[in-house]
């Protein structure tokens, strides 16, 4: 049968942190582009071509998964964030003592005291970025894992309603329409917290 050509334009979607500006250091960015995809097909496939999208808020909202990793991520800020403040404080005590001192120091003991507040700097900084990049480490690896599992069940799901594609719809993005007929968002939450329940049984 004689193939048809179809375009189909796609807004191109960027993950959150690679989001950049339109403006920066005063020199105006390059408009996003519209990612154009040419898709061909025959005249009875045509008719089975779907789209489908789920809603990426209401996904974080209910998915009981990742309702708990953002709790081990926030508790590991916490966590943190007590550890550096013990440290400052500790650290703040000291320099009070110096301060206190100082106008009594001879030269020798205000160069001791210059030394101990640089080393006290160091030793700050060093757990800081250590701690920070351990987070950072754990917030990638914990999110890879919610974006794999929800991979996996969307692969499994559309063997059964074989949808060209299944987008994922964050509001503030550029999709200016969608129709809630093809709302799987229910179908995508309700899947991933079984297997979740499964997972921790």
């Amino acid at each position: 049968m004689k193939n048809i050509s179809t375009y189909l334009s796609v807004l191109a979607l960027q993950i959150p942190q690679q989001r950049q500006a339109l403006f920066v250091s005063g020199k105006r960015r390059a408009t996003p582009k519209i990612l154009s995809l040419k898709i061909k097909f025959d005249n009875n496939e045509k008719n089975n071509f779907k789209i489908a999208y789920f809603d990426i808020d209401s996904l974080q909202n209910n998915y009981v998964h990742f309702k708990d990793i953002s709790a081990q991520i926030k508790s590991k800020e916490s966590n943190i964030s007590a550890q550096l403040n013990a440290l400052q404080d500790s650290y703040q005590k000291r320099i009070k003592e110096l301060q206190t001192k100082s106008a009594t120091m001879t030269q020798t003991e205000g160069e001791a005291a210059q030394r101990e507040y640089a080393q006290m700097q160091q030793k700050y900084q060093q757990p800081q970025v250590s701690m920070e990049q351990e987070l950072k480490k754990s917030q990638i690896d914990l999110m890879t894992d919610v974006r794999n599992k929800i991979e996996n069940f969307l692969k499994e799901y559309n063997k059964e309603h074989g949808y060209a594609f299944i987008l994922s719809y964050e509001p503030g993005f550029m999709l200016y329409y969608k129709d809630s007929a093809f709302d799987i968002t229910n179908d995508v939450i309700s899947g991933l917290n079984q297997g979740y329940a499964k997972e921790k049984k």
